[in-house]
């Protein structure tokens, strides 16, 4: 019998162990990555009923089973996928940390947010069409994680309006209009291209069209421009 080289040398065994585990880990988080971009996109076509694990598997190229060891349900993929976009979202937010300039904020925000609808427009489907049949299968995610997060915003600008730095206006209300204006060019892509004559924006169009989104949020909530608070 061949001898084991690692069981031979004990410290070439603990030297090789954390490589192999960051190898692992690295093909782990790359296969999920790969199974969720295909879900995102099947999820977004069928919907939740349906979409199969079947049609998931084939879409990644990879065997129903090999899918079945990383997501043991659709129903668990389904709400992973959910999970990974929210992720994202969260991210696009943090400009709300980063300034304490209303229109820097707002505008950085709202542009991370049109550049998701660009980059992931089929995440924005699966969720606004999860939306729309009631949230069933994301109220955990609804409860627990958007609204804590969402709270935070709403202080944040109410802090902005008490300080004069924007318009008396509802918080809330200016949340659901950034999120509304901006995932309307993920989710009714097929819309916007019909009404605009073109098969789809280029990225040049597209830049424009987020920067006159980020004008229309800014005069809509009565932020100055960067810098022009004080009045100076």
């Amino acid at each position: 019998m061949r001898d084991d080289p690692a069981a031979a040398d004990p410290s070439e065994s603990t030297e090789t162990a954390a490589p192999m585990r960051r190898r692992k880990a690295h093909i782990r988080a790359s296969n999920e990555a790969h199974l969720l971009a295909c879900a995102e996109a099947v999820f977004a076509e069928r919907g939740l009923e349906g979409a199969s694990t079947a049609m998931i598997a084939e879409r990644a190229g990879l065997p129903k089973a090999n899918l079945h060891y990383y997501f043991p349900t659709k129903l668990a993929l389904y709400k992973r996928v959910l999970e990974d976009l929210f992720e994202d979202w969260h991210r696009a937010a943090d400009s709300f940390e980063d300034s304490d300039d209303p229109a820097e904020a707002i505008s950085s925000y709202v542009r991370a947010k049109m550049e998701l609808s660009r980059r992931r427009p089929l995440g924005s489907k699966v969720w606004a069409n999860e939306i729309i049949h009631g949230a069933e299968h994301m109220q955990d995610i609804l409860a627990q994680r958007v609204k804590p997060w969402f709270d935070t915003r709403v202080q944040v600008i109410d802090a902005w309006v008490a300080r004069g730095l924007l318009a008396p206006i509802d918080a809330q209300t200016l949340m659901y209009l950034i999120w509304s204006t901006t995932q309307h060019y993920a989710d009714f892509e097929a819309q916007i291209r019909v009404l605009s004559g073109k098969r789809a924006l280029t990225q040049k169009a597209f830049a424009e069209r987020t920067e006159e989104v980020v004008q229309l949020v800014l005069r809509a909530c009565g932020a100055a421009a960067p810098g022009q608070h004080d009045g100076g």
